[in-house]
């Protein structure tokens, strides 16, 4: 064991993962937390793909309309179970991704997934759905949306 239950500790809150997953990937990485990370978001890529082919028939319909009320959206995202389709992280994805359309004004799902988060320009929209496909064990899929705006003349 190269590295401190503290460590270990702050990956866990960090990334979601399950603590045997933190344990390994510091384990392997011979306590450097960077590697470690970078380890965990590999294997939840891996687990995600696996998922990939699962079919999404359950899940929720997310609606954000901007503070100014001129831009609205509705974004259609499915997962494997009601169980997680009521599940906070996925509800959460959900909105994110409803922001995202708000915020970037992507054409299709395909141009939305590979955008930039506007939270954090490192990682994709897609990435984000990977992690939360990875915490939750099911697959995930963004259907559709729709995102309405008022003439841009009046947004002044």
């Amino acid at each position: 064991m190269n590295f401190s239950l503290d460590a270990l500790k702050k990956l866990r809150e960090e990334t979601q993962a399950g603590v045997a997953d933190c344990k390994r990937a510091l384990d392997e990485s011979n306590g450097d937390y960077k590697k470690a990370i970078e380890l965990l978001k590999e294997w939840g890529i891996e687990k995600a793909a696996k998922k990939g082919d699962r079919e999404t028939a359950i899940g929720m319909i997310e609606s954000y309309v901007h503070a100014n009320g001129k831009v609205g959206v509705l974004v259609e995202v499915r997962c494997e179970t009601d169980f997680v389709a009521k599940n906070e992280e996925f509800k959460k994805l959900a909105h994110e991704l409803a922001l995202q359309i708000a915020a970037m004004e992507p054409k299709d799902v395909s141009e939305l997934l590979a955008s930039s988060y506007i939270r954090d320009g490192k990682t994709t929209m897609q990435d984000l759905v990977k992690q939360t496909i990875t915490k939750l064990g099911e697959n995930i899929t963004v259907i559709q949306f729709t995102r309405m705006q008022l003439d841009k003349k009046e947004l002044v």
